[in-house]
């Protein structure tokens, strides 16, 4: 389909910014994304990894993960998430999770984490979790914070009885304080691994 007129008074005044040229639709506005830090792991691993002085400027935050763990009994891990150093008991976590085509869920009530899903380890070597974790409302100080995780990897045979693997996580964090920073540690204390990635982002909105 060729276009044969535009007026430089349509372009100007029809369309409402940020919208599609041709039907007149909203768009994704990149600007709507701001990176406010990443950290990969280096060489010697680590055992958790933090992000500090968090700004309040934001409606939401995201996080986009690309993990994996030195724990080499077992192809699985589970990721916590730990707010403004807050160990006490009051997370709750709720999961549903698909593995090689079976389907579970679970919750618990009164941890001391969130949980932002479960990620690989070295018992299925070269194999990284890829995971993307909403923390909503995360500056508002008149609610309780929720997040949310989505993830998945696949083992491709590297571990009798283990494939594909895709889990849905929300959490509950029981404080109306602002996040102003969050630590991520594994459940058995195992290590992050080399060139594991956590990168944050805000999100913009009214």
């Amino acid at each position: 389909m060729a276009i044969r007129f535009a007026s430089t008074a349509t372009v100007k005044n029809k369309l409402p910014r940020n919208s599609n040229f041709w039907n007149g639709t909203a768009v994704y506005s990149p600007s709507s994304y701001e990176s406010i830090a990443t950290v990969t792991v280096g060489s010697g691993g680590s055992a958790s990894v933090s992000f500090t002085s968090i700004p309040s400027t934001y409606k939401h935050l995201q996080l986009r993960l690309f993990t994996a763990t030195n724990r080499t009994v077992y192809s699985l891990d589970e990721m916590y998430i730990n707010f403004n150093g807050d160990t006490g008991a009051n997370y709750s976590t709720h999961n549903i999770q698909g593995l090689d085509g079976s389907a579970s869920a679970s919750g618990t009530a009164n941890t001391s984490f969130a949980t932002s899903g479960t990620t690989s380890a070295s018992a299925a070597p070269n194999i990284f979790t890829a995971s993307v974790v909403d923390i909503l409302d995360y500056a508002n100080t008149s609610k309780y914070k929720t997040t949310r995780s989505l993830n998945g990897f696949d083992l491709n045979g590297q571990v009798s009885g283990y494939g594909g693997f895709i889990q849905l996580y929300s959490s509950s964090w029981r404080n109306t304080n602002a996040i102003t920073s969050m630590t991520f540690t594994m459940l058995r204390g195992s290590a992050f691994i080399q060139y594991s990635s956590f990168a944050l982002y805000g999100i913009k909105g009214s």
